[in-house]
């Protein structure tokens, strides 16, 4: 089943963060407004966290399907649906 964006237009940078930290990465460092995140898996995440604007959802998008490799059953474990 693919995953319903419209579901998450509002997803700001802190709730992301904090999904990712539940998820097992790290925030390895912060340069400027752009946080970046990784895993022992490999994984390499970059969010912006720009006044806690939610995330635009063509961004949210490549985060969620290129750089973490979630799955819908991963949205719903991490309470972002």
């Amino acid at each position: 089943m693919p995953i319903d964006y419209k579901r998450l237009r509002n997803v700001k940078p802190s709730e992301l963060e904090n999904a990712l930290l539940r998820d097992g990465f790290i925030k390895a460092r912060q340069k400027g407004s752009h946080a970046h995140f990784k895993d022992p898996k490999g994984r390499r995440v970059t969010v912006s966290m720009h006044h806690e604007k939610p995330i635009p959802q063509k961004t949210l998008q490549i985060i969620i399907e290129q750089q973490a490799g979630w799955t819908l059953a991963d949205l719903e474990r991490l309470k972002l649906l």
